[in-house]
């Protein structure tokens, strides 16, 4: 279990490595649709927490029809428009090619097969859902809370239910960038026997002067002293990067 939680946990940030610097391409009114392999989608997702709905993306792994018996590890990712589709992404035709990059890493060997599932934000309540606590500037969030109950209490049973997968916390990731990367560390450290795996690309963690974080950092420091096999999921909260972050702003951006 510990060789497959290692290939796991690098398998889900190389994976957002990988794919976080790929927003190259012109902007146009018009995108073609971009999709590549076996995408699953779940319109109109509701949420009774949060009280509204959303698109849910799925990727699938290329074995997945072939071998009817085996489970998956699975990534969840926020900002779901972004990440398969130039058709449908924040600036057309800028998507973070995770299904093509999912596709080659599975190919050549280099991550194990896994699901991909994708939530789209809903746009006016972005901020709101992925942010902890409201920012005094900004004068909007702190529904991170809830949006992490929907994650927990029912897309990942939805999910769980509909797809084959490895569904403790050992083989569960979740991952974002800005502030999807924020509440992917809050809903971390808060839900750590819900997602074992994080992938945090370039968080925001200023937002609201990192106050909501400061009791998460010294427990995860702490978790990570612990166990070996932690440290790779706390990364994000060692470094001068994220104090430097915290202190100026600089290396993160609200949208």
């Amino acid at each position: 279990m510990k060789f497959v939680r290692r290939i796991i946990g690098h398998s889900a940030i190389n994976l957002l490595a990988a794919v976080a610097f790929l927003f190259i391409g012109t902007a146009v009114a018009q995108q073609p649709h971009t999709l590549t392999g076996d995408i699953r989608f779940h319109k109109a997702f509701h949420s009774n927490i949060l009280n509204n709905n959303r698109d849910v993306i799925v990727y699938l792994p290329p074995v997945y029809e072939a071998h009817k018996e085996k489970r998956y590890s699975v990534l969840y990712l926020h900002d779901g428009q972004n990440l398969f589709d130039g058709a449908t992404s924040f600036i057309p035709g800028q998507e973070w090619r995770v299904d093509e990059t999912a596709q080659q890493l599975i190919a050549a060997g280099k991550v194990e097969p896994l699901i991909i599932v994708g939530i789209y934000n809903t746009g006016k309540d972005r901020v709101d859902e992925y942010t902890p606590a409201p920012d005094a500037k900004y004068k909007i969030g702190g529904k991170a809370d809830l949006y992490g109950r929907m994650l927990v209490e029912e897309l990942k049973p939805f999910i769980d239910a509909n797809y084959r997968t490895l569904s403790d916390a050992r083989h569960t990731g979740l991952g974002g960038s800005s502030l999807g990367g924020l509440v992917s560390l809050y809903l971390g450290l808060k839900y750590p026997d819900v997602f074992g795996l994080l992938a945090v690309v370039s968080p925001s963690v200023w937002w609201a002067n990192g106050a909501h974080l400061a009791g998460h950092r010294d427990q995860g420091r702490e978790q990570c002293r612990s166990s070996a096999e932690d440290r790779s999921r706390c990364s994000a909260l060692e470094g001068s990067a994220d104090q430097k972050g915290l202190e100026t702003g600089e290396g993160s951006q609200l949208f």
